[in-house]
């Protein structure tokens, strides 16, 4: 019978019975040339000597051709040379270390198989990161470019186009800093430089603060800022004051911006035994199912000529909300369905009484 994945002190053991037996039976057939040969006491006395010798010396060469090859599979699994603290220590001749080496290789085949794979996509991110924000930043530069040269030209004499220039300028570069301090916003929080404030507030009259603060860009397009029925908690919550507002801030722009006309943006809280849930709505153009899982990425854009043209902004707004959610500790997610409009929701959690 063929014991599956056995240790080394079983294979020393079946390799010193089978070698004794063969040996045996090879002295055995001696005996018919050799009639005075005393085969009982050379069975009785050296073969199980011989056994202990060939199963010794075949334990000892298992333990150290295994120790040598388990040795030079450990240094190219691992990334770094090893330490003399961790140093490969020798063979367990009782154990199954062939399969236990098996497994530990297995898994670091997977490791590196979701390692290459995490490469691949940080590569492909980096690719279109690097794409997205050199097209972010060369659009504005090249508007002010345009500007300055026409004014150089000769159009700084013509008073009226010297001023829409110059204007037209200024607002270019008032894009090119808004962009830049999203992009230095969210490097403070992925690095964690950026130390958060936590304390007790009241969100639902941080909603109606926000709420303060954008009117007069809701009237623009008739909007109405309200809570939606039944959902206008009044809880304290714990997190940072300022970080949050930026949350809802961006949240409700966005749900202004690419809302309808004459529409409405609602805000829900809801109570999620530790936790609140807060919602913004809209009833606006809605993101296609497809984009969903991108709409969180820096300089994402589902439309980006329409979005210009609904205000322009840095294409940075939800990904700094993303990274605000998880400095928290929190999670923020989007459902919507295109045409109909979408629904960002975050979580925060209850101040404690």
């Amino acid at each position: 019978m063929v014991i599956k994945n056995p240790t080394p002190r079983q294979i020393a053991f079946l390799s010193a019975l089978i070698i004794t037996t063969l040996i045996g039976l090879i002295f055995v057939s001696f005996t018919f040339f050799v009639p005075n040969l005393n085969a009982w006491l050379f069975l009785s006395i050296l073969i199980p000597l011989f056994f202990v010798v060939v199963y010794i010396v075949v334990l000892i060469f298992i333990r150290e051709y295994l120790f040598r090859k388990i040795k030079v599979i450990y240094k190219s699994i691992r990334k770094h040379k090893l330490n003399p603290d961790e140093t490969v220590q020798g063979i367990d001749v009782n154990s199954n270390v062939i399969k236990e080496v098996e497994d530990e290789v297995s898994e670091w085949m997977e490791d590196q198989v979701q390692e290459i794979s995490r490469l691949t996509e940080w590569q492909e991110y980096r690719r279109r990161f690097i794409g997205d924000i050199a097209h972010e930043l060369k659009t504005p530069i090249f508007n002010i470019q345009g500007y300055l040269d026409t004014l150089i030209d000769g159009a700084i004499d013509d008073l009226s186009i010297r001023d829409k220039y110059l204007n037209r300028a200024v607002r270019n570069v008032s894009r090119l800093n808004t962009i830049l301090e999203g992009l230095d916003a969210i490097s403070r929080l992925e690095s964690g430089t950026l130390v958060l404030e936590i304390q007790k507030f009241d969100i639902k009259t941080l909603v109606e603060e926000v709420f303060e603060d954008l009117e007069f860009k809701a009237k623009k397009k008739n909007i109405t800022l309200e809570f939606k029925s039944g959902a206008d908690l009044s809880k304290m919550v714990e997190a940072d004051r300022e970080s949050i507002r930026q949350v809802l801030t961006n949240l409700i722009t966005n749900s202004i911006k690419y809302g309808n006309d004459d529409g409405a943006t609602r805000v829900g809280i809801y109570d999620m035994d530790k936790n609140l849930l807060i919602e913004v709505g809209d009833n606006g153009i809605g993101i296609p199912e497809d984009h969903l899982e991108r709409v969180f990425d820096r300089f994402f854009r589902v439309d980006k000529s329409r979005s210009r043209n609904l205000g322009g902004g840095s294409g940075l707004g939800l990904s700094i909300v993303k990274h605000i959610m998880e400095a928290h500790s929190q999670s923020v997610n989007v459902r919507s369905t295109h045409g109909v409009g979408s629904t960002f929701g975050f979580t925060l959690r209850k101040a404690q009484s």
